[in-house]
């Protein structure tokens, strides 16, 4: 079965090289012509082709424009643009348009025709010297939710909180920061807030959830606290017993 393409590109010279090579390829055939974008959704609408073949610059209706009209209207319908263009930001837009494949102009017949093939089958086609921009784009992106995903404290919050959770007070804390007990009580306010706890036992919960609060070392100090020598004696001295309770 053939697959039925439209042109769509006002340069009148590419447009008649461009016909001759669809014309010499045996599972492809000319739907029709469009010079301009308005002109490409109109024959799109008339013609109902597979594949839509998209310059970009064009009069009346640039081509992103004419690719999101069809895209909405003839979802059936594939676009694939050709064109002399292989900036990032032209790519970008044509895929958010609803393109499903975007080539260049300098590209041989046979990629044409691959790429063809490719968007009728359900599938996207990019020319590879693209790609490039493409996956800094993406890399850029994962970067940028890794960062949205991260700890909303600062680093600091999170030592403050790493000892709250430990069960030191506040003048403890100051003590093993170096930092006065009025920035360790601000800076427990800033960890509750960004948290969205209200109490000790809500941010203990948050502690252990994300990682802060390690539960295994707490376990492991009690086995050995239980196996070892009594702490009364000091030692394990038998002679030695604990000082009395100090009562003014």
């Amino acid at each position: 079965m053939s697959i039925h393409v439209l042109l769509a590109d006002d340069h009148e010279l590419f447009l008649e090289g461009l016909k001759e090579l669809i014309l010499k390829a045996p599972d492809i055939e000319l739907a029709g012509q469009a010079r301009d974008g308005l002109e490409a959704l109109e024959q799109t609408a008339l013609m109902e082709p597979d594949v839509v073949l998209m310059d970009m610059t064009m009069p009346r209706l640039n081509g992103i424009q004419a690719t999101r009209q069809i895209a909405e209207k003839f979802p059936g319908i594939r676009v694939l643009v050709l064109s002399m263009h292989g900036d990032r930001e032209l790519v970008v837009e044509s895929l958010k348009a609803g393109a499903r494949g975007y080539i260049l102009k300098e590209c041989t017949s046979d990629e044409l025709y691959t790429a063809i093939r490719a968007v009728v089958a359900g599938q996207y086609y990019l020319t590879p010297s693209v790609l490039p921009a493409l996956i800094e784009d993406y890399l850029r992106l994962l970067q940028a939710e890794a960062k949205s995903s991260a700890s909303p404290l600062s680093d600091r919050e999170q030592d403050v909180l790493k000892l709250l959770v430990k069960g030191l007070n506040a003048k403890q804390i100051a003590a093993r920061l170096d930092i006065s007990k009025n920035t360790v009580d601000t800076h427990r306010r800033r960890i509750m807030d960004k948290v969205g706890c209200n109490s000790m036992a809500e941010l203990t919960r948050y502690a252990i959830r994300e990682g802060y609060l390690d539960l295994s070392l707490g376990r492991s100090a009690s086995r050995r606290g239980a196996s070892g020598p009594p702490a009364a004696g000091g030692r394990g001295s038998p002679d030695r017993r604990a000082a009395p309770p100090y009562r003014p």
